[in-house]
Parts: C-alpha cells; sequence; structure tokens
C-alpha cells in the first residue's frame, strides 16, 4: 500500500505524508556536514569540503557561496540542486536592487529561496530539491542564521548543523553555545563542531568558513556609515583559526 504513494510527489498518503519530500531529507543526511552559529556581532558559517580522490581540483569545490553583499548560504545534499537554487537566489537579489536600490533583507531572501522549494513539492513532473540550507546575514535587524529545508519550510536559529553527522554536531553545539559570544568564539566553535566528526586531520584546505558581519564604509558622498557584509575567508585565514584551537 505504501509503495504506490512513494512515488508520487502531490499525492498524500494515508498517514498524512509526502514520502518523496521524506526522500529528499534522506538525501540531504547523506551529505556532508554543515553548521552555523550567530554570535552577538556576526554570523559564522562552515562545512566540509572533501574531494573522493586526489587527483580533484579543490578549488573547483564550493559549498559556501556568497548571494549578495550581506547575505551568504551553505548546502548538505545535492550539489546540482544548490547551484540551481543559488542562482535563482542571485537573480531575485540582483532584481530587488535594481527596483529599491538597496540590499535584499535576510529574512526577504529566505522567503524567496524558500517559495522555490516549495513550489517544487506541489507541481506534477518535478521533484523536491535534495538539498538543506544554512542562509546567513548581516541587516538593519542584526545577524540572522536561517535553516531551509526541501519541504520549504524556514526557521531562525541560534546554531544549527544540517547534513550526515547532524545529531552529533546539534549536540555538541548545545553544550558549547552561548548567546553572549562573539564572531571571533562563534568561527573557533564552528571549527569544533566540525571536528568533532571529522575524518582525518583537519587542515585549511578541508574546510569552507563563511561570515556575516557589520562593515564599516563610505558612501560615493563621502558619508560613512555601517553595512552588513558577508564573506568567505581565505585558505590563510582558516588556516590561523586552525593554529589557535
Amino acid at each position: 500500500m505504501g509503495d504506490r504513494y512513494s512515488f508520487s510527489l502531490t499525492t498524500f498518503s494515508p498517514s498524512g505524508k509526502l514520502v518523496q519530500i521524506e526522500y529528499a531529507l534522506a538525501a540531504v543526511n547523506k551529505g556532508v556536514t554543515s553548521v552555523g552559529l550567530k554570535g552577538t556581532n556576526g554570523i559564522v558559517i562552515a562545512t566540509e569540503r572533501k574531494s573522493h580522490t586526489p587527483l580533484l581540483d579543490d578549488n573547483s569545490i564550493e559549498k559556501v557561496s556568497t548571494i549578495c553583499r550581506n547575505v551568504g548560504m551553505v548546502y548538505s545534499g545535492m550539489g546540482p540542486d544548490a547551484r540551481i537554487l543559488l542562482d535563482k537566489a542571485r537573480k531575485s537579489a540582483q532584481e530587488y536592487k535594481r527596483v529599491y536600490l538597496e540590499e535584499p533583507s535576510v529574512m526577504i531572501m529566505v522567503k524567496e529561496i524558500a517559495s522555490i522549494m516549495q513550489e517544487f513539492t506541489q507541481s506534477g513532473g518535478v521533484r523536491p530539491f535534495g538539498v538543506s540550507l544554512l542562509i546567513a546575514g548581516f541587516d538593519e535587524t542584526g545577524p540572522s542564521l536561517y535553516q531551509v529545508d526541501p519541504s520549504g519550510s524556514y526557521w531562525a536559529w541560534k546554531a544549527s548543523a544540517i547534513g550526515k553527522n547532524m545529531i552529533n554536531a546539534k549536540t555538541f553545539l548545545e553544550k558549547r553555545y552561548s548567546e553572549t559570544m562573539e564572531l571571533e568564539d562563534a568561527v573557533h566553535t564552528a571549527i569544533l563542531t566540525l571536528k568533532e566528526g571529522y575524518e582525518g586531520t583537519m587542515v585549511e584546505t578541508g574546510i569552507e568558513i563563511g561570515i556575516a558581519y557589520l562593515e564599516n564604509t563610505t558612501t560615493k558622498e563621502g558619508d560613512k556609515i555601517q553595512q552588513g557584509r558577508f564573506k568567505k575567508l581565505s585558505e590563510n585565514e582558516i588556516k590561523d583559526y586552525l593554529a589557535n584551537l
């Protein structure tokens, strides 16, 4: 009885489930571990970057990506699906900036991406996206961290983890996370969380880290202002953090 519902995306099973969404979550749980933490003055997202063969160029692997100036994301699950969502999010951010002459807020980008993912749970001839995302950014409301799942559901988090080592990572975060920690401490905690389930020796080429923070900048008129900024840490910056653990 249950098998006939497992192949249909748009038909609920007698238990009230869309089984294809559960399968999409299973794909997420096979992906590498990604974590995100919210500090008092910024957000950090981090993930493992592993290649299955030494012949692969590590620089071709990108899991932490910039959506717009103040918002970035990391994914666990199927890379090609994440790439499609990233492209759509970037186009949406550019359209918003062209109309309103400012960067979109984190919530606007989260709702946009979640709407796309939800649409693919009720349309014929498509399948759910096999990724979960951690979206981090800094806007006028401060630092924000959101998780978006294949169903299109999203939640705001103080700290979260997705991927194959999600349960152990969340348990570690529950013990180590503090609402009073600043960005530097959050970066160290994110690395330590990944290290809990990391196979082998952790090096700067084996992880990716992105941070969202408040940056001092100057307008075209010469006025000094503070704006949200998201950036990926370089391998040298990650190496320095690893040396200080």
